[in-house]
């Protein structure tokens, strides 16, 4: 399952780390219209993910896996030719349809292995995603240069395309026996809706989506170029990866703590990116600009990075903990529909708040922070 990680993960980051800036210089979008089609995507990802995740419990992961990155390197291969709204929102369909059937299977795969195993096998999977994270921006600047957005595109439905057939190497999951799909669906979700616990705990994680992925958005729309937002962006993948072996250790991940620390220090991320100003940077990596703003923009990956770090390994146990084994896409569905759900909205304010100019990107920003403080301290009044 590292494998296939490491193969979609080279095929996502390469272009979503320059996606924002091809979208505003390339095609010329406002922030508002960038952040409804990326929207766009987080809300087909999500929303599909409550049916899909329950579905995945009935076709098996390897199948299910295989669907996955075949819409995923369609919707690459469209967006890497498309220079209008209706193809970019046809892009943005089919990759958060391919999204919503790719993480509950590859994730299924590493709930399936034993308690004691799981920890490290899910260690392994982030790694394998945080590595490629590392590599992919600046491997996509490469081909930007060679060949342009679409060269880029290209190469990403072309890594999609391999892990699907990656997919089909995988061993046979379990799966409901006898169960018709509409069937399945209706059980499964039965099953979530009446595990209470699960569900208050689904809420509180609700914000996590959007502050893993909102920095997507908000460096680019800050202003940094795409050799400053590369840096970033590897540098809060190369941390998310160094901490893994330790949330793995014991079954930290596991702790309630560790979640209330990893939304913690994600706020504290997006509070170090408010006086931040990418104009006052020179152009790529080796240029002489503000060393404030490049401490500044370092601080913040890292702060990002523990975060992010520190978070998904914390949910993934505890909904592999509550989910019965035969059950395990539908509880992963369930607790991405809830936190989609949230990106959507979060990402539709965050464009809005950067249209309105510098005053509005200082209110997306705080928002957020003030976001995952409030969703810690709930948390912290939570049985584990």
């Amino acid at each position: 399952m590292a494998t296939v990680q490491v193969a979609v993960g080279l095929g996502f980051y390469s272009v979503f780390a320059h996606v924002v800036a091809h979208l505003r210089d390339g095609v010329g979008l406002a922030a508002g219209t960038i952040g409804l089609v990326l929207g766009a995507r987080l809300l087909i990802q999500y929303a599909l993910l409550l049916p899909v995740g329950a579905l995945t419990d009935a076709l098996g992961a390897p199948r299910a896996g295989t669907l996955a990155c075949v819409l995923r390197a369609c919707g690459f291969a469209l967006l890497g030719t498309a220079d209008g709204l209706a193809g970019l929102t046809a892009a943005a369909v089919l990759l958060g349809a391919g999204g919503a059937v790719y993480h509950p299977a590859a994730q299924s795969v590493v709930a399936g292995l034993s308690p004691a195993r799981r920890s490290g096998g899910y260690g392994a999977y982030l790694v394998g995603g945080h590595v490629s994270a590392v590599v992919g921006p600046p491997a996509g600047l490469v081909l930007l240069g060679a060949g342009g957005f679409p060269a880029l595109a290209a190469a990403a439905a072309a890594m999609w395309a391999a892990a699907a057939a990656l997919f089909l190497l995988l061993p046979a999951s379990s799966r409901l026996p006898g169960a018709s799909a509409p069937r399945t669906l209706t059980r499964s979700i039965g099953a979530v809706v009446r595990d209470r616990p699960f569900l208050r705990f689904a809420v509180i994680a609700g914000p996590s989506t959007l502050l893993v992925g909102g920095t997507t958005t908000v460096v680019p729309l800050k202003g940094f170029t795409s050799g400053w937002t590369t840096l970033f962006f590897c540098v809060a993948a190369a941390v998310v990866a160094a901490v893994q072996p330790w949330c793995a250790s014991g079954g930290r991940a596991g702790r309630p703590g560790v979640l209330r620390a990893g939304l913690v220090l994600s706020g504290a991320g997006y509070l170090a990116l408010v006086p931040l100003d990418g104009a006052s940077l020179a152009d790529g990596l080796a240029g002489g600009g503000d060393t404030a703003q490049a401490a500044g923009l370092l601080a913040a990956a890292v702060l990002g990075g523990l975060g992010t770090g520190l978070m998904q390994p914390s949910i993934f146990q505890v909904v592999a903990r509550h989910a019965p084994p035969e059950r395990v896409g539908a509880y992963l569905g369930t607790s991405s529909f809830l936190a989609g759900m949230v990106a959507f909205a979060g990402a539709l304010a965050v464009g809005a708040l950067f249209d309105a100019g510098a005053a509005g990107a200082a209110a997306a920003l705080s928002g957020l922070a003030v976001l995952a403080l409030l969703a810690a301290c709930v948390r912290g009044r939570l049985p584990a």
